[in-house]
């Protein structure tokens, strides 16, 4: 029963990594920025920096933990 919970679990977890990689990767190059002379400068993409790895990161952590106190509670 533990392993196939613990399967289940890092199915999940792989495929929705998988499926997070691919839209992160449709996100197309910027435009570098207004030039100068340019009185309607086209907008800029904002990239995702480290808040969204922080973010997964914790998520993971809590998730281990939760595993954890669930099998001490065995």
């Amino acid at each position: 029963m533990k392993n196939k919970f613990l399967l289940n679990a890092l199915a999940t977890t792989a495929i929705g990594l998988l499926l997070t990689a691919t839209a992160a990767r449709a996100q197309a190059p910027g435009s570098g920025g207004p030039t100068p002379g340019n009185t309607t400068p086209d907008p800029t993409q904002v990239p995702i920096d480290g808040g969204a790895s922080l973010l997964l990161a914790s998520g993971v952590a809590f998730g281990l933990k939760k595993l954890r106190d669930r099998r001490k509670a065995r």
